[in-house]
């Protein structure tokens, strides 16, 4: 499936466009600031030895909101769409415009992801859809991962005439859904998950529950579809544990039998690994932002720790204000960002205290 709108490049022609840009000497040294024109400094990662390097890209890009952001001082940094203040970036395109500009470099993203790299890309509902489809394109529908919901605000009370908007949302692709760097990271249980999920307690005072000694599917020629205790797993079961092994769990008690001699295994709050991260998120912005829709920074951290690893490279291309690469600094990965507002520039440089040889400019 396919979007069909005005002056649609060829992808072919896309790539031999980027081709002539050209490369440059690149510090391998990372991290690494370039200033310019996002396609042109694709275009120079490419062509300069970064093609299927980076193993995690996040984008926060322009959402078409018809508006030029501006950044004001006062008692605080705030933001504005007025006349006044600072420019920090336009976002004015026409709709065909703004989806052939986001789709152009897509294709390079694509060409600079990893085999197990992902992307990421942050949108609101407006435009969303129509980036579903273009990515559905360019990086494979079967490459598509979670259409993920982020609540980001308070509730909203405006007086139009539909329903309040506090969320957005993030596209999350693979480059090979297969072989994706996915670290898992869960998040803690709650004082209030615990008691909810382990309701019973033990002569300890520890919280925990129960789970059949037996799983789906079954084992043909293995220890776990043999008899235990004179009893073979249900059809279609296999032991959870060889038999052996659940000797060892009565031993230590931490098999509960009912009064019907059913056995379950005990799991105890204290040893959850945590749950599982779900596809809605609730990272709300700062109150303060330093640049135009900075994003939540505990978010980024997750994002970098699930899809990246101690040696990625991280590529941010709408820098802004440099939260992903904050992130990625802080977990200790390499990272690449690229913007071509000198408001964003200079905010990343304050907020990561990058020395003059990383920041490479682009005319």
């Amino acid at each position: 499936m396919q979007l069909i709108y005005p002056n649609k490049q060829p992808e072919q022609q896309i790539l031999a466009e980027s081709e002539q840009i050209g490369a440059m000497t690149l510090d391998e040294h990372l991290p690494l600031l370039i200033a310019g024109d996002n396609f042109d400094a694709l275009s120079i990662l490419l062509n300069s030895g970064y093609c299927e390097r980076i193993d995690l890209i996040y984008i926060d890009p322009p959402y078409n909101t018809q508006q030029v952001f501006t950044v004001s001082e006062g008692r605080t940094n705030t933001i504005s769409r007025t006349g006044s203040g600072t420019v920090a970036y336009a976002d004015d395109l026409a709709m065909a415009d703004y989806l052939e500009f986001m789709r152009k470099r897509l294709v390079l993203m694509r060409e600079l992801l990893s085999p197990c790299g992902s992307i990421y890309v942050h949108i609101d509902s407006k435009v969303g859809h129509y980036l579903k489809i273009i990515m559905d394109e360019v990086f494979g529908a079967d490459n598509f991962k979670n259409d993920i919901t982020r609540v980001k605000s308070n509730p909203k009370n405006f007086a139009r005439r539909a329903f309040g908007n506090e969320k957005d949302m993030v596209l999350f692709y693979a480059k090979n859904a297969k072989k994706n760097i996915f670290n898992n990271i869960t998040t803690p249980l709650t004082d209030e998950d615990k008691t909810e999920m382990f309701q019973k307690v033990d002569k300890q005072g520890r919280r925990y529950n129960t789970v059949p000694v037996h799983a789906p599917g079954e084992t043909q020629n293995g220890e776990t579809g043999s008899l235990w205790r004179g009893m073979l797993p249900p059809k279609g079961r296999h032991w959870r544990s060889p038999p052996s092994e659940l000797d060892k769990l009565d031993e230590l008690g931490l098999l509960e039998w009912s009064k019907n001699g059913v056995p379950r295994i005990k799991k105890f709050a204290d040893e959850h690994k945590g749950k599982k991260i779900q596809d809605i998120w609730r990272y709300k912005d700062p109150a303060h932002p330093i640049y135009p829709t900075e994003k939540n920074s505990d978010m980024l951290e997750m994002i970098v720790a699930q899809s990246s690893n101690q040696n990625s490279i991280v590529l941010d291309c709408f820098a802004g204000s440099g939260t992903t690469l904050w992130a990625a600094q802080n977990l200790h990965r390499r990272w690449i960002g690229i913007d071509s507002s000198p408001v964003a520039v200079q905010a990343i440089q304050e907020r990561l205290g990058l020395l003059p040889y990383q920041l490479a400019k682009i005319s």
